[in-house]
């Protein structure tokens, strides 16, 4: 009898507003963003100051454990379409994160006595927060789109944008809280090393809340709009849910598979020798281009169907470049902020893992507005398609590092940079965010067939997987900041000599540099030197500027392969 009555009330006819499902799933992603971005503000000065780990070698852990997160959805999307369904793959994965931040809790609170286990927990609970996420993050975002009934689905791009301020509210209270009981300094500036478990244990009460809306509200906001439970174990799909004459399962050949193993192990050995990336970054890319081989590789796929995949394809591509720009706000922009940023705020010292939080301060500020922006223009017929607005994303990108760039490059060694201009460079960077990734969302939400749903949702968050491999390449070019000049003066060593070649450091003086995790040299990027911030920042003017361009110059191209769904 209630179930008729839910039905009945989703048959009414198009609704003026959102699902309640929406809100539900808001506000579950958003204890999770909490757990997810608190932890990662203060992760990698966990990493350098507590386990002594050098800068670059904590940016290259930090992109491999965030390219990793993003490479399991693929799993994760996989296991949900087949066996599991959204729903259960949600709980699991949020159970999983939790238990991952309660053993980065441990590891902080036992590394003064032991960092060897603190070290090896770290790693443990890295790995767990991976697999959980990978179950967590395509599934909940498959599920936005299923909300809708076919004559609504124009309304996805604003409602990804709700949910996308759901996910920056959780960023906004995670880098809030985290740093202020995480990352403590007394009154002379000395921080507290042992504070950071306060932070992850923070981090992990927030996935608990979350996973706990999820479960005691999932019932009854989130289903389909005839009010069927949503999500649910593949089994029990109905036609009904798939668009006229569209096939309800992949069809995989044995040949198919077969290729997509070998040329797996053969990318796999073209980018870990021939490009010189690790093995974790090799994984990342080499699944990324073998999965999105499979996926067209399917025979059920119809011609219209192979086009639109192949519009989220390059789509996909380009926002690799935005991903690698935007991600140095937890590694190189967190070291620049804790090390040549005067973070005088209004009076207040502010903890360099905060600074990244007025990300998304302006993304809740401007979700909304940007959400009736795209409503306004799209009622005049003068709305850009999702493509161009993402070439516009990676030119906002692009401009936010020109500006930093040229306010550093008088800096010197000692100068500090005004936290005003980091504060801009974040209100610009949200402003390209979405012109770029709620929208991206939507885009695949429309473009993907049914059966490809969740899957497709892997591969998208597969190019932020590559995004964050190479922001972690990216931000270990770091060069070295003031505080390293003023640490090796001290020392007795002449830093810009050696850096220059003009001074040839004794054994123990590389000694010394290395134990107080100082680089000796200078790091090179596509076969230039980095000297400075100037020509560091500049790199992402480059890429993301490049990127822009050609993506734009596409746009009349995929407009025509998208076949009318804009």
């Amino acid at each position: 009898m209630i179930e008729n009555k839910v039905i009945a009330d989703h048959q009414e006819g198009p609704s003026k507003g959102h699902p309640k499902g929406l809100w539900v799933l808001f506000g579950t992603e958003m204890w999770e963003r909490f757990n997810f971005y608190g932890m990662r503000a203060i992760l990698t000065l966990f990493l350098v100051n507590s386990l002594m780990m050098k800068e670059e070698q904590a940016s290259i852990i930090y992109g491999g454990f965030l390219g990793l997160c993003y490479l399991t959805p693929m799993l994760g999307g996989f296991i949900a379409d087949r066996f599991f369904g959204n729903r259960n793959c949600i709980l699991l994965g949020g159970l999983m994160m939790a238990s991952g931040q309660f053993l980065l809790f441990v590891s902080a609170s036992v590394f003064g006595s032991d960092i060897g286990l603190a070290t090896t927990l770290v790693w443990i609970a890295l790995g767990i927060i991976i697999f959980g996420n990978g179950f967590f993050k395509p599934n909940i975002s498959s599920m936005v789109g299923s909300l809708y009934p076919k004559q609504e689905k124009t309304k996805l791009d604003t409602a990804f944008t709700i949910f996308y301020m759901g996910i920056n509210m959780g960023a906004f209270l995670g880098q809030f809280i985290c740093p202020i009981i995480g990352d403590v300094k007394d009154a002379n500036g000395v921080r507290d090393i042992h504070a950071f478990k306060w932070g992850f244990l923070a981090a992990s009460a927030a996935m608990l809340i979350g996973t706990a809306v999820f479960y005691f509200l999932k019932n009854k906001y989130v289903v389909t709009p005839e009010g069927r439970p949503l999500g649910g174990l593949p089994s029990k799909n109905v036609a009904s849910d798939f668009e006229e004459g569209e096939s309800q399962k992949a069809v995989f050949s044995s040949k198919a598979l077969a290729i997509a193993g070998i040329a797996f192990f053969i990318l796999g050995a073209i980018i870990h020798y021939g490009l010189d990336q690790n093995l974790i970054y090799t994984l990342i890319y080499s699944s990324g281009l073998t999965l999105a081989g499979l996926i067209i590789s399917d025979t059920s796929l119809t011609k219209i169907e192979r086009d639109r995949i192949f519009v989220i394809y390059i789509v996909a591509f380009f926002i690799i470049f935005f991903w690698a720009a935007f991600e140095q706000a937890g590694s190189s922009l967190t070291f620049i902020a804790d090390n040549q940023t005067d973070r005088n705020f209004f009076g207040w010292q502010m903890p360099a893992s905060m600074v990244q939080i007025f990300n998304g301060i302006f993304v809740i500020v401007l979700a909304v507005p940007f959400s009736m922006l795209w409503d306004y223009l799209r009622s005049k017929n003068s709305e850009p398609i999702s493509p161009m607005k993402q070439s516009f994303g990676l030119a906002l990108i692009a401009l936010a590092y020109l500006i930093i760039a040229f306010n550093v490059k008088d800096l010197g060694n000692n100068g500090l940079l005004a936290i005003k201009w980091l504060i801009l460079l974040y209100f610009i960077q949200t402003c390209a965010e979405l012109c770029l990734s709620p929208i991206g969302l939507s885009l695949v939400g429309k473009l993907s067939p049914k059966r490809f749903s969740s899957l497709l949702y892997g591969v998208f968050f597969l190019s932020n997987a590559a995004g964050y491999a190479l922001a972690g390449t990216l931000g270990a070019i770091l060069p070295a900041t003031g505080d390293k000049y003023n640490k090796a003066k001290e020392l007795g060593i002449d830093l810009q000599g050696v850096l220059n070649k003009t001074v040839t450091p004794t054994a123990e003086q590389l000694k010394l540099l290395e134990t107080n995790q100082i680089s000796a040299s200078n790091h090179f990027f596509a076969g230039f030197e980095i000297h400075n911030l100037f020509e560091f920042f500049m790199v992402f003017v480059v890429l993301c500027g490049l990127a822009a361009l050609v993506l734009f110059a596409l746009t009349p191209v995929m407009k025509k392969m998208m076949h009318g769904i804009r």
